[in-house]
């Protein structure tokens, strides 16, 4: 009997319920934050209401305007694109840096040095927190974006994605042809071995670059000047209200999360093509 082609059969039943499922999921996944738009658009009476709008309002433009004067809006997304991008370009280079070191040269304690990278990936980050606060107060960084762009420079998983992709998508059969031909380790990884793991640096780019977006506790922490405030910090100000305004909240929330869905659609091709790779690998 003849196999069918890849795409070439008709929808059947258990293809049509995996369609199904991920239809579902996706609205599941979405709904949260078209319902926080919708609640962006609203009054707290309209929001508070029974049963409950699901359809946007026309109050938009003045919940925003009322983020705007409340904080800094503009000012808090400025800092936040910049701590976002120092610390994005920063683990980029040194975690590449240490990927290609892991996987593609060989030194002594190479196997041991690696595990204990990993294992700091088991210690929560608000252990750390005392300590790296002790250290920040003695440099004198507090209100510094040195506090927040310095220790997140360079982190384990970043290590270990890079070494990973590294390993499975740079041939030693082409390090060796480059060491031949008289490259320095250096210019082998600036030359050969990043223009071959682009995939593998979007990814890690949108995910680091999310996190230090999102990141509240840590700039709560070292950042006390509203001038310096990041984005995550600056909203928690609507909070501080006798009165609570959804509306208001969920206006700034929204509009705070928009350069995160630009930056995800600027680099969503390299992002599932590296997702992709690594399980066609598999």
């Amino acid at each position: 009997m003849a196999k069918k082609e890849v795409g070439a059969s008709k929808l059947s039943p258990k293809k049509m319920l995996v369609y199904l499922f991920l239809t579902l999921g996706s609205i599941t996944s979405l709904f949260p934050f078209y319902y926080m738009l919708v609640m962006a658009t609203r009054q707290n009476r309209e929001i508070n209401q029974v049963p409950p709008p699901f359809t946007p309002g026309s109050d938009l433009v003045s919940n925003f305007q009322k983020v705007l004067d409340n904080i800094d809006f503009f000012g808090a997304i400025w800092n936040t694109f910049f701590v976002a991008s120092s610390v994005t370009i920063g683990t980029l280079f040194l975690c590449s840096l240490a990927g290609y070191t892991f996987s593609k040269l060989e030194f002594k304690g190479k196997t041991i040095l690696f595990t204990m990278i990993l294992v700091t990936m088991m210690v929560p980050p608000q252990l750390g927190l005392i300590p790296q606060y002790y250290i920040i107060t003695t440099l004198g960084w507090l209100n510094d974006f040195r506090a927040i762009i310095i220790p997140g420079l360079i982190n384990a998983f970043g290590i270990f994605w890079m070494r990973q992709y590294m390993k499975e998508s740079v041939p030693y059969e082409i390090i060796e042809s480059a060491k031949i031909d008289g490259c320095s380790n250096f210019r082998i990884y600036w030359n050969i071995v990043v223009p071959m793991c682009l995939p593998a640096f979007a990814t890690l780019g949108i995910i680091v670059f999310m996190h230090v977006w999102n990141d509240f506790l840590w700039p709560l922490v070292v950042l006390r000047d509203p001038s310096v405030h990041t984005i995550q910090v600056a909203l928690r100000a609507l909070n501080d209200a006798r009165l609570l305004d959804y509306g208001m909240i969920m206006s700034g929330t929204f509009w705070a999360t928009v350069p995160l869905i630009v930056v995800f659609l600027l680099f969503n091709r390299l992002f599932i093509e590296s997702l992709s790779e690594g399980a066609v690998k598999s």
